[in-house]
């Protein structure tokens, strides 16, 4: 008996749940699991490697196990394909919440409308280039079907509480810092290049992007100019572990200013810690606002999860109160269609990354100049 969501409940597929402690998918069928998403009913997980070759490799035996355990405790299904999947019910509403590889999306995409799906959840950036997401959304509109992002910086509270002060504070500047924990060295630097060869800005700023498309007017068309802070902004070219050379930026910054009247920065640093903030700025550059993640209130939450997931990736922990919002709102539009405020489509998707495509060979030039 495979489990069924109440009247007001979206049934969901995960499709992607990787291996426990490692893989966001996990993570998110735990939250989903533990009834933090109460719009949100797990019954069916697809997932090819772990139930195909993998079985039997690394991560292979924890993936059982989590198996074993939803099964009983949770009456969830597991499949190796979409298509293998039962026809969706009489009433029942269905969301397919993809995280898996990015370079799959679109195929899962269309397995998932296929399956019966009305509201697609996807991952950042969604898919490798912005072609394959404006099919994606031709697809998903032929069929009646909704796209949701998960991009979790557009429900953030810090994002919020920088957003609500600039909003009071006319004259005022907002920056957005993404911080990460690689070394500063070659070594760790190349790895990170080749595990993320599509470049920072579609990687790891891509959040900021989003914000940028979601909130200040911010599209390829719109763009007036585009300042790069040399002084703090690093390109270099590295050997990944294959002893392939990667080019990208270790660390960028950049303020945009848009055709109808806004003004926006970035900032990025690969090896600049675990803190990630937004600024507010007076006319002069003097700081007036910021606010961190995580703060006291997240801090708080991540030793109670550090406890209940020990080994966990700790980026799980800091964002898991945006990954359950986004995932509640996802679901709640499924189930009862009621709007999904502040969630990225699948047009931000777009946007986003047609920024980052714009923005990368530009500053590139300007960095070797």
């Amino acid at each position: 008996m495979v489990a069924t969501p109440s009247p007001s409940q979206a049934e969901v597929i995960l499709v992607g749940c990787g291996c426990p402690l490692r893989g966001m998918g996990w993570y998110h069928a735990v939250q989903m699991l533990g009834n933090e998403c109460p719009s949100a009913k797990l019954c069916h997980i697809v997932e090819p490697w772990f139930l195909g070759p993998g079985a039997t490799g690394p991560g292979g035996s924890e993936f059982a196990e989590f198996k074993s355990k939803a099964e009983a405790d949770h009456q969830v299904g597991f499949y190796k394909s979409l298509a293998d999947v039962p026809p969706v019910a009489d009433g029942v509403k269905r969301l397919a919440l993809i995280s898996g590889r990015t370079m799959d999306n679109p195929r899962l995409l269309g397995e998932s409308i296929a399956a019966g799906c009305t509201v697609i959840y996807l991952e950042k950036p969604g898919a490798p280039t912005v072609k394959e997401l404006e099919v994606m959304k031709s697809e998903a509109a032929d069929a009646n079907v909704k796209i949701c992002m998960g991009y979790n910086k557009n429900v953030c509270k810090y994002v919020r509480n920088a957003r609500e002060f600039a909003a009071a504070n006319e004259g005022s500047h907002v920056t957005f810092v993404s911080n990460n924990t690689y070394e500063n060295n070659a070594s760790s630097l190349g790895e990170c290049f080749e595990r993320n060869a599509e470049g920072m800005l579609k990687n790891m700023a891509i959040h900021e992007l989003a914000l940028l498309a979601s909130f200040y007017d911010v599209t390829v068309d719109n763009i007036e100019s585009v300042v790069v802070d040399k002084d703090f902004s690093s390109m270099q070219t590295l050997p990944g572990p294959s002893g392939k050379e990667f080019t990208d930026f270790d660390k960028v910054k950049f303020t945009i200013k848009t055709k109808t009247g806004k003004a926006v920065s970035v900032q990025a640093d690969r090896c600049g810690g675990d803190t990630s903030f937004a600024m507010v700025s007076d006319a002069d550059g003097k700081e007036m606002f910021r606010h961190c993640m995580p703060d006291e209130e997240d801090e708080a939450n991540v030793s109670v999860l550090e406890a209940k997931y020990p080994g966990a990736m700790p980026y799980f922990f800091s964002q898991d109160p945006d990954y359950t919002t986004v995932k509640e709102r996802v679901a709640k539009l499924c189930a009862t269609g009621e709007e999904a405020k502040d969630i990225a489509t699948i047009d931000i998707a777009i946007s986003a990354l047609q920024i980052a495509e714009y923005l990368t060979p530009m500053m590139q030039k300007e960095l070797k100049a």
